[in-house]
């Protein structure tokens, strides 16, 4: 009996976006205290990595920090991740990430990722859940001396650290971002 290669494949689809889905419900499922203490140990991973990185977290106008960021697809993809935005050091919301793409992608991994704003401009339009990344505005991957030579985009500059997974992929899409303030 021979099976088509495309009957074949279909079912990893559903593999790769169930795992993702119940990484998601996961970590969606943890208390914003347990949410503080996993973006602090995020913060503190990125400046081990690259002590230069300090500079930016006490100059930057605000940033948001993603510990985990689950992102999966086989042509059709997704990702998603929660986190806190910080202004002059203290978090002032939770943040939502969501991303879409589409193109030849295979796979499934988690990250951790800091979005840096450099003016006011930029940390209001994200606080106003305004801001959408697009191609143009690409992340660094963090690395020991990287913070130096990074440059702000469009008042944005994005870190990203690899945790754990394996994805392979060639797509276009979008990170959109939900800004929520703390009460």
């Amino acid at each position: 009996m021979k099976l088509k290669t495309s009957t074949l494949r279909f079912p990893y689809f559903f593999l790769v976006l169930s795992w993702l889905l119940s990484l998601a419900l996961a970590r969606a499922a943890e208390a914003p205290v347990g949410l503080l203490a996993q973006c602090t140990a995020a913060m503190e991973r990125f400046t081990s990595v690259d002590p230069d990185m300090k500079k930016l977290f006490e100059t930057a106008t605000g940033y948001v920090v993603f510990p985990s960021i689950a992102k999966g697809g086989f042509v059709f993809g997704g990702a998603r991740g929660e986190g806190l935005a910080y202004e002059k050091g203290a978090a002032v919301g939770k943040a939502v990430l969501t991303q879409v793409t589409v193109g030849a992608q295979v796979g499934g991994q988690e990250f951790a990722e800091v979005i840096f704003f450099e003016s006011r401009e930029a940390f209001d339009s994200f606080k106003q859940s305004k801001l959408t990344m697009s191609a143009q505005v690409s992340a660094v991957a963090a690395a020991e001396g990287a913070s130096k030579n990074a440059r702000y985009m469009e008042g944005v500059l994005i870190f990203t650290r690899a945790k754990q997974g394996l994805m392979a992929e060639a797509s276009v899409g979008g990170q959109k971002l939900k800004f929520e303030a703390l009460k």
